[in-house]
């Protein structure tokens, strides 16, 4: 199934996933270069890493929002973001043996055995979105170069790990990782907006399960 597909059926949760979501198909119809990051709004994807037992979730430090926040990165010309959401995890945090969890517009399907480190083609392993947001990233720094702001198609999917693997930060990109209560993440957040209509938003939806 394309990312296409799975936008057409996937079920908003809130108003702003409505209206985000015909963002996102606009972009799919109209810009060949929505998955490359030349274009303004491009597409990008997080994880939201929790155990098996939903009491926890994967943070990192990320050096330029200076704050703990979700998994995730750009889509860099690879259209199955599925596969860029595994790739980041073990980037971002070292955790090789994670699978996405089949969503359901709202029901938590048995677990898919795509793991992380096997994040090559996995087309047959299609999961239902999580989750997607349309965000805005203000100009910034990275790596001694300039990145004019710009907006961030994103798809979130939910990611189940064990708690037991050991966890390592990508030094170029964040400073810590670590496993977060989830009646906690709130707290540990210093992004107002992200944390109020997002992460909030991501902890509703695990409660509707």
């Amino acid at each position: 199934m394309s990312l296409y597909d799975q936008l057409v059926a996937y079920c908003p949760f809130n108003e702003q996933e409505e209206k985000d979501k015909q963002v996102f198909l606009t972009a799919l119809e109209h810009d060949a270069n929505c998955f490359h990051r030349s274009a303004q709004a491009h597409f990008t994807c997080s994880a939201w890493v929790v155990d098996e037992a939903r009491t926890s979730t994967v943070m990192v430090f990320h050096n330029i929002y200076n704050s703990w926040s979700w998994i995730g990165g750009h889509a860099d010309g690879c259209q199955d973001l599925q596969v860029v959401a595994l790739r980041e995890l073990v980037e971002e945090t070292g955790i090789t043996h994670a699978r996405i969890i089949s969503w359901n517009n709202g029901t938590n399907a048995e677990s898919s055995n795509l793991r992380a480190n096997e994040a090559t083609s996995i087309n047959e392993f299609t999961s239902p979105i999580f989750s997607i947001e349309l965000l805005t990233v203000d100009g910034h720094e990275k790596r001694g170069e300039y990145v004019s702001s710009h907006l961030h198609l994103n798809v979130t999917y939910l990611v189940e790990a064990s708690m037991t693997e050991p966890l390592r930060v990508k030094p170029d990109e964040n400073s810590g990782v670590k496993w977060v209560p989830l009646n906690e993440v709130l707290a540990n957040s210093n992004e107002p907006w992200i944390r109020d209509r997002i992460y909030a938003k991501l902890l509703a939806k695990l409660q509707t399960k």
